[in-house]
């Protein structure tokens, strides 16, 4: 297939689902995962719909000013740099490490790394020494690319070939600014095959050790077109998201799926990005779609959000439950609906409440265009029945191009992502009466009470968030001794409440209406610790010291208050 064939191929199920928009059943009754043996995106798809195209294609706020760039700049300065890249070392198939906050450079480099057909590998830049070294290791890491900052004091436990700092200059290192002045013209080096692994990712690592993800050409950039679905992108728009490189959700949401739908990326370097100033941007670059994770929006409400006229057509949520708190305080506020979305960084976004979705905007929503999802009991077969409560599953008979490739461990890289047909995402969830899915938590965190019953952490976190005193709560199991696991919850109180027996006897009451007898610990923390990702990290809280000091038991049900 030539590059033409696969540009035009891409477009027409891109226009399929931005034709459908708002009509989610057709959307997912018609869309089906274009074909490709060959494609590189940056080549067949970016390059065509930036070919003299002056509209901005990226805008990163920063407190000394905005840098901004059009789509036929970065086309020019990415081809450049691509050039420059291959001169001094960097081929096909290299693992390049790069540790960038949100700058331009970056989008330029992404793009470049696309074209030479290199592999990706974005981490924190607030990441550890160890954390680093760790990551390159265990990636194959070849060549790095870094912050001058960071470059300073990086120390890997392999040499890289190439060291390339942005910035100022480095001794040891080459400057990224020389590659403006390469006079070098970039040839793509053959066609791109679909399975060539472009991005390796490494989970959050929320609940266990973080994995490495490998995505290919297609099943990140041509696989987020279900994530542009979500959404609501469409072409024109001016998105804001906010993540840091490093998370897979950035190239979710700050490159593929906004420039899937040739929409306008805006984004905040991330060192600079407080509440207040997201607050600013969102009014002044006058956005039409937002999407950031719930510690976010809570950071923002806490700011004050009536205190803005923000006008968003788009509101979205994904890495953690949405609670109904946040949806009901910005719908309110500025008169938009705050939609959930799921994904993993294995996979790309494959259920949501989408802009024509009439279900509960804090529900899973639907499958997307192009996930067929299952629920099946953890562990069951493939062809058992579906389950109205079980693990979530994707049905593999007709593979979903948003599915990575495997993962890579010691072994190499893993050609299968689950037993026989089925990936299993590891989340339980319940399926509701109109169809629609409902997140419970990760099989690990799941509890189950007298008599069997099951106890959902998520569902005692939304109960809990509707306390006044809760301004964010994590529910983890705990062990005593040698009992049975129980369920207890950290809280982190709303400003005015004190962390007194009284407070927690209120929250347990609050919490009995509708979970009795679920809830069995609480104790209040003055933070969460947290991922890379800023998700609340849920594998330190559960090994968190106890102390009857701190902890707040629940009533025994025999107690007459």
């Amino acid at each position: 297939m030539s590059a033409h064939a696969s540009y035009r191929t891409f477009r027409t199920a891109r226009d399929l689902l931005l034709r459908y928009g708002h009509d989610h059943a057709k959307a997912y009754a018609e869309f089906v995962w274009p074909k490709l043996e060959h494609f590189n995106w940056a080549l067949d798809w970016f390059d065509h719909i930036a070919h003299a195209n002056h509209d901005t294609a990226l805008r990163v706020v920063r407190p000394d000013g905005d840098q901004t760039v059009s789509f036929a700049a970065l086309r020019a300065d990415s081809a450049r740099l691509a050039g420059w890249l291959r001169t001094i070392g960097v081929s096909r198939g290299d693992r390049v490490l790069v540790l960038l906050d949100n700058q331009v450079e970056f989008w330029e480099l992404q793009l470049a790394l696309m074209k030479l057909r290199a592999v990706v590998v974005p981490v924190f830049t607030t990441l550890s020494p160890a954390g680093l070294a760790e990551r390159a290791e265990r990636a194959g890491i070849r060549h790095v690319v870094a912050d001058a900052e960071i470059a300073t004091r990086l120390k890997l436990p392999i040499e890289p070939q190439v060291k390339v700092a942005v910035g100022a200059d480095v001794p040891g290192w080459l400057n990224y600014a020389d590659a403006a002045g390469s006079d070098v013209e970039f040839i793509p080096e053959g066609p791109t095959g679909a399975d060539e692994p472009l991005f390796y990712f490494f989970t959050s690592g929320t609940t266990s050790r973080p994995k490495l993800v490998v995505h290919t050409q297609v099943s990140y950039a041509v696989g987020h077109l279900s994530s542009m679905y979500f959404n609501g992108l469409r072409p024109g728009d001016v998105h804001v998201n906010v993540s840091a490189p490093g998370w897979a959700k950035h190239p979710w949401s700050s490159l593929f799926a906004p420039w899937n739908a040739e929409a306008t990326v805006v984004t905040l370097d991330t060192r600079y990005g407080t509440a207040d100033r997201i607050l600013d941007t969102l009014a002044r670059v006058e956005a039409t779609s937002f999407c950031a994770p719930p510690s976010v929006w809570r950071t923002l409400i806490r700011a004050g959000v009536d205190k803005h006229r923000i006008q968003l057509r788009e509101a979205t949520s994904v890495g953690e439950p949405l609670t109904e708190d946040i949806v009901a305080t910005i719908r309110t506020a500025w008169g938009v609906t705050v939609r959930n979305g799921y994904g993993q960084s294995e996979v790309t976004a494959m259920a949501g409440v989408t802009p024509a979705a009439d279900t509960d905007p804090t529900s899973m929503g639907f499958a997307l265009p192009g996930y067929r999802l299952v629920v099946r009991a953890p562990g069951g077969a493939v062809e058992d029945d579906d389950l109205d409560e079980g693990e979530l599953c994707v049905d593999l008979v007709d593979r979903p191009l948003g599915m990575m490739r495997g993962y890579l461990d010691e072994a190499g890289p893993a050609t299968s992502v689950g037993s026989g047909r089925l990936y299993r995402t590891g989340d339980l969830v319940r399926r509701e009466s109109d169809g629609s899915l409902r997140f419970l938590g990760r099989l690990k965190d799941i509890l189950y009470g007298t008599g069997g019953a099951l106890i959902s952490p998520v569902e005692l976190e939304r109960r809990l968030s509707m306390h006044p005193a809760v301004d964010e709560v994590a529910v983890v199991p705990v062990t005593a001794e040698a009992a049975a696991p129980v369920a207890k919850a950290y809280v982190l109180l709303a400003v005015g409440w004190n962390g007194s027996a009284a407070t927690a006897k209120g929250i347990f009451r609050h919490v009995e209406v509708t979970c009795p007898r679920q809830l069995a610990l609480i104790e209040f923390i003055d933070s969460f610790p947290r991922t890379e990702s800023g998700k609340i990290h849920r594998e330190l809280l559960r090994s968190y010291p106890r102390s009857v000091q701190t902890e707040f038991r629940a009533a025994d049900p025999s107690d007459e208050n």
